[in-house]
């Protein structure tokens, strides 16, 4: 009887599992998946430090602002200084809304508004802004003069001199008088016949001598 057992096989002639030609293609797409992710790790460090690069630089300027206080009000200051140079250079001036282009204009207005401006009468609004920016930029004492802030101006006759006279009453009702030829001559330096004269001021206050100057010049010359 035939034995139809299958022969046996040697275990080295049995077929081998088929092996993956090359394992590399995996290796690369491990290593390429790992170069993104340090990409992308090295943009966000990038970004990182660029906003807090951005921050620093805010937070130094803003320690800038912060350490100068009053910073701004400085600056305007000093660009008002600026303007009132190149002002004098060009021989011109702005006066409150007005430009005028020398000394002379800006006194003959005031001059006129003096001498046709009712007596005792508030001055109307516009002329208030202009005689509060006429102390501001051409008084020498101007804080003093001003105090709390200009309620009124009024045109009045000196009870010294007889003549008339810009006077302000002050927010707590206290009044002064100022001499508006100063405030100009001092904005935009007047021609010498048309300053103030110490002679003749001692010649209005009468014989007073030498013990008298300085005492007798009323509030209207300061």
């Amino acid at each position: 009887m035939t034995d139809e057992t299958a022969p046996e096989v040697p275990m080295e002639l049995e077929a081998q599992p088929d092996i993956a030609a090359d394992p590399k293609p995996a290796d690369d797409s491990e290593n390429g998946g790992s170069k993104r992710v340090r990409e992308e790790d090295e943009e966000t460090e990038g970004n990182g430090e660029k906003k807090a690069k951005i921050e620093d630089e805010k937070s130094v300027e803003e320690q800038r602002l912060e350490s100068s206080g009053d910073g701004e009000e400085k600056v305007e200051e000093q660009k008002k200084v600026e303007e009132e140079e190149k002002e004098k250079e060009s021989g011109g001036a702005t006066v409150g809304p007005k430009t005028f282009g020398s000394s002379v204009e800006i006194f003959d207005y005031f001059y006129k508004l003096l001498h046709t401006w009712p007596t005792n009468l508030n001055l109307n609004k516009y002329e208030h802004i202009m005689l509060l920016e006429l102390l501001k930029k051409g008084h020498l004492e101007a804080d003093r003069k001003i105090g709390k802030g200009v309620k009124t101006f009024q045109v009045r006759f000196h009870p010294q001199f007889k003549s008339r006279c810009f006077f302000l009453t002050r927010e707590d009702e206290s009044v002064d008088d100022f001499s508006f030829r100063k405030c100009v001559d001092h904005i935009l330096p007047l021609p010498e016949n048309m300053q103030v004269k110490h002679d003749v001021n001692k010649a209005l206050r009468g014989k007073g001598g030498g013990r008298g100057r300085g005492r007798g010049r009323g509030r209207g010359w300061k």
